[in-house]
Formats: structure tokens, sequence, C-alpha cells
């Protein structure tokens, strides 16, 4: 069987061709599987647990393809990426839905407030939070100096869709933080694991870049 260096979880959730694009773009001589089997998944050196949509609905279908135990386990021993809701469902619950995540870290997902939210100059802004943003690498805590920051600009700007959020009780895992037009997470680093709000695949130079960082890491 050829050696599966980066799966990618198919959960029936995602655009997942432009994931998969963009690591073979900045890692052309590795070989890049997206995968719905447990198996491979088990198998491979690195995952990426992307997704978008509701969370109720990932979860269900992570649930339906059997997908639970393995995407846990790799979260615990090998370099792991998630991305978009691929981050929120490492947390307890959701406020979508009422749903309940995987519980690999203590804290919820919250939804953007639909009130009182206004740009410095007074604009209306809107929900989803959709668009280019700045994310400010977290430099009070140890995910400061992350291999995955590696070669990116402090404030350089990546691509969002969403309209939840993640707040960890631990906030010492946070790694990173945008402004919307309070302060919340868009990165958590523990370990072997690093899962981030923004969609890196989608995020041009500075997204690249993150992804050939977590090509070449070692945690």
């Amino acid at each position: 069987m050829k050696k599966i260096d980066i799966a990618v979880v198919d959960y029936g959730m995602g655009n997942l061709r432009s994931v998969s694009k963009a690591l073979e773009h900045v890692a052309p001589n590795k070989n890049v599987l997206v995968t719905s089997n447990p198996a491979d998944i088990e198998n491979a050196d690195r995952i990426v647990f992307p997704g978008q949509g509701a969370m109720p609905d990932c979860i269900r279908e992570l649930d339906a393809r059997g997908l639970r135990s393995s995407v846990m386990h790799a979260a615990s021993n090998k370099p792991f990426l998630g991305i978009c809701i691929g981050l929120q469902m490492l947390f307890e619950h959701s406020e979508e839905g009422d749903a309940a995540g995987l519980g690999l870290f203590k804290g919820n997902v919250k939804r953007f407030a639909t009130v009182d939210m206004h740009d410095e100059n007074g604009e209306k802004l809107k929900v989803p939070h959709m668009g280019w943003n700045q994310v400010y690498q977290n430099r009070n805590q140890q995910s400061a100096t992350h291999a995955l920051w590696n070669n990116i600009e402090d404030g350089a700007r990546f691509y969002y869709v969403h309209s939840y959020y993640v707040q960890p009780d631990d906030t010492s895992i946070i790694g990173g933080y945008s402004e919307y037009p309070k302060q919340f997470t868009s990165a958590i680093a523990q370990d072997n694991l690093f899962a981030v709000q923004f969609h890196p695949e989608k995020s041009a130079t500075a997204g690249l870049q993150m992804l050939s960082n977590f090509v070449n890491w070692l945690p």
C-alpha cells in the first residue's frame, strides 16, 4: 500500500478539493489523500480535519461514517491541523443547534452577537463574518513561537467564513486572535495539534505558508 503522508478527512461536509489542491501545491512530493476510511486516517503521517456548514450536521456525518474514534486518536498522537468547523468540533459544546462536540478541549462555541456590532467607523458588521481579516499571533502564550507561524507576519490577513467562534476555558492554548469587532480566538495550539478558524487554503501567500509549515512540522 502506498504510504499516506497527509490524510484529509472526508465526512461529506466542505469543499475538500481546495484543501487538497493547496496541500499538493506546497508539498508536490507528498501523497495527499482525501479519505473517509478510518484505516487511512490511522496510517497517515499527518491529518487535516477541515469542514464547513452547521456543526450538528458535521458531527452527525462524522459519526455516520464511523470516523469519530480515528479522528480523536489522530488528534492525540500525530501532527493534526483543524480548519474552520474542524476547529469548532474539537470543543465540548456549540450554541449552534445545542450540539455536543468531540470534547478534546474544554470550552464552547459561541455565535457572534447580532446587535451592537459596529466597526470603528460606526458601520454595522454583518454575520456571518466573511472575508479577509488580520490574525495576531498570541505573543503572551507559549504558542507565539509555534512552528506554524514561521515566516508569517504578525497581523497577516487570512480568509474567514463563519458565524461562530470558539471560547476555550484554558486561555493558554490560544495561539492567535482576530477582532470582529471584539477579540475572538482564531487559532489554538497544544502539543501535536493546531487548529484555525480561518481557511488557510483560501488565504493566498500567508495561507500557503501555513500549510507548508504544517507539512514540515515536527511536534
